[in-house]
């Protein structure tokens, strides 16, 4: 491991300014920048924790009568014990459950949380050197290698690898907003959705975020469908594994049955945190039933393309959508 210097400020301003120079990197829980600085994969010279920033919309969490906010100071087992956001709408915190250890839950915030990075092996083992997100255009070692937890969707040639979180599909799939601060105090709000670039010609490109750019938090508009909510993972153990496919669904019925609202995110499966936009548009204004649940898995996964380890991942995929669906429809909700 290289020496590094670290710093704490408590002001927005200076820790920006800090980050933004050349091989520095943000730091809050670190259970990922730590991992990948030992692994020698991540060779940042000066970290800049923010933590013990003055701002107190960074380690808030608020529910108002339209909106929830979450600060990206919140720690991931805060907001997994929060009473009143577990019973506004649960796959939040099924999420954060399912994410990980609880001794990595009272560690890891939010804001890092979602940009974790990929644990795909030839990412993470700097011996291998075809690996284009950590060398651009050396090549994708996994096409032609070990690729069983690899991506089906939103691949490219330059990379395949899966993105590995649990929490950001809940945020995908309920329309979040992100609020970021940069240089010059200049406030930033756009969709969750835009956060994550897929992977195309430049892997090693991962967000639209600026150097120096803090993320705030998140908001969420609050809705029916909230209620009827649920996250669904599927790995290969039952603790501290990740998805192999995982399914975030919020549902909204009428009392005869018909989909007033679809939100459905995937895991396990893709690049980048995954809206099922085609498997909503299957189920919004249908009668629901099993048949709808499997007609909208198999659109989810239409566009998919597989290598030679993970072919599995399209029956599994579908599979879990269509379980998630079936749970989520059969919950108790109160009007």
């Amino acid at each position: 491991m290289q020496p590094i210097s670290y710093e704490t400020p408590d002001r927005a301003t200076v820790a920006i300014a800090a980050a933004r120079q050349p091989d520095s990197l943000f730091v809050a829980g670190g259970t990922t920048v730590f991992d990948l600085m030992k692994l020698n994969v991540l060779r940042a010279k000066h970290l800049v924790d923010v933590t013990r920033l003055d701002m107190p919309a960074l380690h808030s969490m608020k529910v108002s009568a339209d909106t929830i906010w979450l600060g990206a100071m919140v720690r991931m087992a805060d907001l997994a014990t929060h009473a009143e956001i577990k019973a506004i709408c649960p796959m939040i915190a099924q999420s954060l459950d399912l994410g990980a250890s609880q001794q990595i839950r009272n560690m890891a915030r939010l804001g890092g949380n979602v940009l974790q990075r990929t644990r795909c092996a030839y990412y993470r083992e700097p011996s291998f050197a075809q690996c284009n997100r950590r060398n651009p255009g050396s090549g994708c070692a996994a096409r032609d290698g070990h690729n069983r937890q690899h991506a089906v969707l939103g691949a490219s040639n330059a990379c395949i690898a899966v993105y590995p979180g649990d929490f950001p599909q809940t945020l995908i799939a309920l329309d979040a907003t992100v609020h970021t601060l940069a240089s010059g105090a200049k406030v930033r709000e756009f969709p969750f959705a835009q956060l994550h670039r897929l992977p195309g010609a430049r892997p090693d490109i991962e967000t639209v975020l600026q150097p120096g750019e803090l993320i705030v938090g998140f908001s969420i508009r609050r809705g029916a469908w909230m209620r009827r909510s649920l996250y669904l993972k599927i790995r290969d153990r039952q603790s501290y594994a990740f998805a192999l496919s995982s399914a975030a669904v919020a549902l909204e019925l009428t009392q005869q049955g018909i989909v007033n609202e679809a939100r459905i995110a995937l895991g396990g499966v893709a690049t980048v945190p995954w809206r099922a936009h085609e498997a909503e548009a299957v189920l919004k204004a249908s009668l629901f039933s099993e048949d709808v649940a499997r007609r909208a898995a198999r659109a989810a996964f239409q566009d998919a393309t597989v290598h030679s380890d993970n072919a599995y991942k399209l029956p599994l995929g579908e599979q879990t959508l269509v379980r998630a669906l079936l749970s989520a429809a059969a919950l108790e909700v109160s009007v």
